[in-house]
């Protein structure tokens, strides 16, 4: 039997419900979407209003049974992730509701959220990894700073977040290490390899060039600042970490994360056990580490061929 033909969107030209116009108002003003995020709310309540007009559904008395049918109109039309996105829209705008004392309940509490296939993290191969590393020249401060950046991140494993909150502190340049604060606040100690101190060195030795004029916004306190003496963002290294990738010329697209994931599966594929690149990565469960280690065919092999008696 065919699927069912996904529910209609309301047309831009018919007014939506007053109570999911003000629900949009307040994303906009309250919370301060953006035109994007509020595009695709509009996008996914249309979707549901036109379903509920169809059956003659008051939008306040709808329930769990009736967000069910309208997300079943969508099997076979929509990648889970998107089914999955519109009830996180229906969620919402009844959680609203709710508060205003609209509605009893939220419906969509009772709706299973669609099960998504979890997508293997990309890994960049060790000479794509080393020709990223090399292209920032680190014969000038920011140079110097772009080159110990990708060190540390593919050096340590670090997330984006955790390289970006690092203070000068949290280096022990003696020891090697780097003192990281990770999710929950979880402090965790990742210690860094010879490339990462050598670029380390060379950033420090040039970082205070950038305080040699008082700024509005300086932080002395952050091991890796803008030119204005600044913390990072995150935004701003995925931004400079895809510039270093188009120099390169890399046919992928690279981002922080992927720098994280290559650094577990290139230790694993050396040898490193699963239960050691879970610490230096901060991972409570040891299976969250199995999902980001590509683990190859001739890697198992090899694992076999070795440590196997009958083998």
């Amino acid at each position: 039997m065919a699927a069912a033909p996904p529910s209609p969107i309301l047309p831009k030209s018919e007014a939506l419900p007053e109570p999911v116009l003000a629900f949009l108002e307040h994303l906009r003003v309250q919370r301060r979407y953006s035109p994007r995020t509020l595009g695709e709310y509009e996008s996914d309540l249309r979707q549901l209003c036109a379903y509920l007009e169809e059956r003659r559904i008051d939008l306040l008395k709808v329930d769990s049974l009736c967000l069910r049918g309208f997300l079943a109109r969508m099997h076979g039309h929509l990648a889970p992730a998107s089914v999955a996105r519109k009830l996180a829209a229906i969620r919402s705008l009844y959680r609203h509701l709710q508060k205003l004392g609209l509605v009893e309940a939220n419906p969509g509490t009772l709706v299973a959220t669609p099960k998504q296939p979890k997508a293997l993290p990309k890994v960049v191969p060790i000479d794509e990894v080393t020709a990223l590393l090399e292209t920032p020249k680190a014969d000038t401060a920011l140079g110097a700073r772009d080159r110990a950046i990708l060190e540390v991140l593919y050096g340590g494993g670090l997330r984006c977040s955790e390289l970006c909150g690092l203070d000068l502190s949290s280096l022990d340049r003696s020891a090697g290490t780097l003192r990281v604060l990770g999710k929950g606040r979880k402090e965790r100690l990742v210690p860094i390899g010879s490339k990462a101190r050598e670029a380390l060195d060379r950033w420090l030795d040039l970082r205070p060039r950038l305080f040699s004029t008082a700024r509005r916004g300086q932080d002395p306190h952050a091991l890796f600042v803008n030119y204005r003496g600044g913390r990072l963002s995150t935004r701003w290294v995925a931004r400079a970490l895809d510039r270093y990738t188009r120099i390169c010329a890399l046919q992928r697209n690279v981002h922080p994360h992927a720098l994280r994931h290559s650094f577990a599966t290139h230790l694993l594929d050396n040898g490193a056990d699963l239960r050691g690149i879970q610490e230096l990565l901060g991972h409570a469960s040891v299976s969250t580490t199995q999902r980001y280690t590509h683990v190859t065919v001739e890697h198992l092999m090899a694992v076999y061929d070795k440590a196997h008696p009958r083998a």
